[in-house]
């Protein structure tokens, strides 16, 4: 493990999770102007035989894929291969069925499209064809008006934009992010994990009640938003609501979170079909240097020009959100911070994943961090784990 002195603070929140309780196992990794300056890991990564965890050890990471993705699609932007302005029926015609040639590649990325939801369960002989499901979502119409709402589109998302990209490349998101973003710098990242991956990779265990598949906002939240964190008793009517919402099954949240639903499979989402299925909404496979790695090449503009890049993290949607019942700001793909996505300063994007999990940019303070454990919260914020983590870096700046 490595922790500049000037970190100790890091170090001592991360220790101090572990000592509560808190973790099972756990990774942090945290670069500052390309070197890195924190890398702690501990615990253990499977509960059943007792195998630790390592410093490369993967885990599959639910919704931090999502900027993965949406870096790979403004990739072929920059080339000139992706117009996100223009209508998405331009690259995918039978998408324009249903009402839907209006919308945008950037109603796509910023989860304003209307298609948060897959309308007919997908059966697990189908998990590992995307396309298929896509096609499901092309023959649907929009559950709003397209663009004049956001809400977060947590699975279909990835079948949305990786459609898009194939579309234009032949080629799925996993395949480019091997070929061009973790094969090249050397990232423990995978968007679809091969066999000895998934062998090693850390087990996850769940909060022991239902949480969701991509961001983490069941029933814990609303006692969550009694505290500091959410802002008094506003905040507490609000997620009250999300607590109902979470309840409640045929809510948009459950059917948004739900469908695919990985607890079809043994282990959920330990399960080697969704392992190596590479959805890129929720898909990744990573450690915490892999994913931190991303964040330090991403601002360092190796992956896109800086100009692409402060582009695509301008906010293009704040406010509330149709499915998340909370505040929640979004640019190309990328979060910014609002309750969905905790941080410290304004300047900071990323993406935050099911129960915790965090990728973290900020080009403004030189920072690039990926937090991963296997022990998931039941709470919006993933019991502020990452959070506390990410606010002992910045007070050590």
């Amino acid at each position: 493990m490595h922790c500049d002195p000037r970190f100790s603070r890091v170090r001592e929140v991360f220790a101090r999770q572990f000592a509560e309780g808190l973790e099972l196992g756990a990774a942090f990794a945290v670069y500052q102007n390309g070197e890195l300056v924190v890398d702690l890991w501990d615990g253990v990564a499977d509960g059943r035989t007792g195998r630790r965890w390592e410093h490369d050890t993967p885990v599959f990471a639910y919704s931090c894929t999502k900027a993965v993705t949406a870096t790979v699609l403004l990739q072929l932007a920059e080339r000139g291969l992706v117009d996100v302005s223009a209508p998405v029926a331009d690259l995918w015609p039978e998408f324009a069925a249903e009402g839907k040639a209006s919308i945008t590649v950037e109603h796509l990325l910023t989860h304003q499209a209307g298609l948060p939801l897959l309308e007919e369960p997908v059966p697990v002989a189908l998990f590992e064809d995307q396309p298929a499901i896509a096609a499901r979502l092309a023959g649907q119409a929009p559950i709003w008006e397209p663009g004049s709402a956001h809400g977060y589109h947590a699975l279909t998302y990835g079948f949305l934009v990786g459609e898009v990209v194939r579309r234009v490349t032949g080629k799925s998101v996993g395949d480019l992010v091997a070929a061009e973003i973790a094969g090249p710098l050397g990232l423990d990242l995978w968007v679809g994990a091969p066999d000895d991956v998934i062998e090693r990779a850390a087990r996850i265990k769940g909060p022991g009640r239902r949480s969701d598949p991509v961001t983490a906002v069941p029933e814990q939240a609303a006692r969550d938003a009694a505290g500091d964190a959410a802002g008094g008793a506003a905040g507490g009517t609000v997620f009250t609501r999300m607590a109902a919402a979470a309840r409640d099954p045929q809510s948009l949240m459950n059917r948004a979170l739900g469908n695919p639903d990985m607890r079809l499979l043994d282990g959920g989402a330990n399960n080697p079909v969704i392992l190596r299925a590479g959805w890129p909404a929720a898909g990744v496979v990573t450690s915490a240097a892999g994913l931190a790695g991303f964040y330090r090449a991403l601002i360092a503009g190796e992956l896109l020009r800086p100009e692409t890049l402060s582009d695509a993290i301008r906010p293009r949607v704040t406010g509330p959100d149709r499915i998340l019942s909370v505040d929640s700001s979004f640019g190309l793909g990328y979060m910014r911070p609002a309750m969905t996505f905790l941080a410290p300063s304004p300047s900071a994007f990323g993406h935050s994943g099911a129960g915790g999990f965090l990728g973290l940019g900020d080009a403004e303070h030189g920072l690039a961090a990926g937090y991963v454990m296997n022990q998931m919260a039941d709470a919006l914020s993933g019991s502020m784990r990452a959070y506390h983590l990410i606010q002992a870096v910045y007070e050590s700046l």
